[in-house]
């Protein structure tokens, strides 16, 4: 009778590793123990010398893929304890993906923009169906804010942006969907830098983009999905249309000690 654990990788399939790197092996391996249920969040992985002989892999070869996996978010190593699962928190899982987006321009930009209109407009919905009073409340005070910020003088161009990447998030942390809130953080990333600049340039913008903001928490309090996904929309062409407008060279200008212009257009 065979002493090898029921639930073993063992060799990871041979067949299914094909022409696999041991790195990836290892992955895999450790994927499928999740996915199996063997490994949960939180929990420790077998012993090194054993895990490496069941995926039959290098000692060398699993720790390269242990560093992967540290990397993407699922393994976390500590001192003098071993290697744990992480909490597989999505936000953290999609670490690499927001690195990757943050080095998008040109086409794949404009891509990264649409995803985040697809993804945004679709949380305002579930958001009109359940965000809560104390949310809204907060929706309102964000807004208050900058409000406040857009009518300084000189206006605060840093506290107008910071309140306009709050209100989104509000948003679509009030959709209850985890992982699509981290999506919409992750792709969200990409826009920060043509928004701060169009907040900058875009003063008389500030007011415009205020309004939808207002609109849009019109449509939350009234809980109605249509409206919040209309509004959402229509308030994502508009940055849309403005940031692919911006010329390249022109972002990769630092805005950190621009001067505010007037008369110029805003946020997102």
């Amino acid at each position: 009778m065979s002493n090898q654990p029921e639930s073993r990788v063992g060799a990871v399939d041979l067949a299914f590793k094909g022409g696999m790197s041991q790195t990836d092996v290892v992955i895999a391996g450790v994927k499928g123990m999740l996915s199996s249920g063997r490994l949960r969040p939180g929990d420790r992985l077998p012993v090194e010398k054993d895990l490496a002989a069941e995926l039959q892999v290098s000692r060398g070869s699993l720790r390269e893929g242990v560093r992967a996996l540290s990397t993407m978010g699922i393994l976390e190593t500590r001192q003098g304890a071993g290697t744990f699962v992480t909490a597989l928190e999505p936000s953290a899982i999609l670490s690499a993906m927001e690195f990757w987006v943050g080095l998008q321009d040109g086409e794949r930009a404009s891509q990264v923009h649409q995803v985040r209109r697809a993804l945004e407009t679709e949380a305002a919905a579930a958001a009109a169906a359940s965000i809560t009073e104390r949310q809204l409340d907060e929706a309102a005070r964000i807004l208050e804010r900058a409000h406040t910020a857009i009518h300084a003088t000189p206006i605060d161009h840093e506290a107008a942006m910071q309140c306009d990447i709050a209100f989104h998030r509000l948003i679509a942390e009030s959709s209850g969907n985890r992982v699509l809130s981290a999506l919409i953080e992750t792709v969200s990333t990409k826009t920060i830098r043509g928004r701060m600049w169009r907040s900058v340039h875009d003063n008389a913008g500030l007011l415009t983009t205020h309004g939808e903001h207002l609109g849009l928490l019109e449509a939350l309090k009234r809980h109605d999905p249509d409206r919040a996904r209309t509004r959402m929309a229509n308030h994502l062409y508009a940055v849309e249309d403005y940031l692919t407008a911006i010329p390249d060279r022109d972002l990769q200008a630092s805005t950190s000690n621009e001067q505010p212009q007037t008369n110029n257009r805003s946020a997102s």
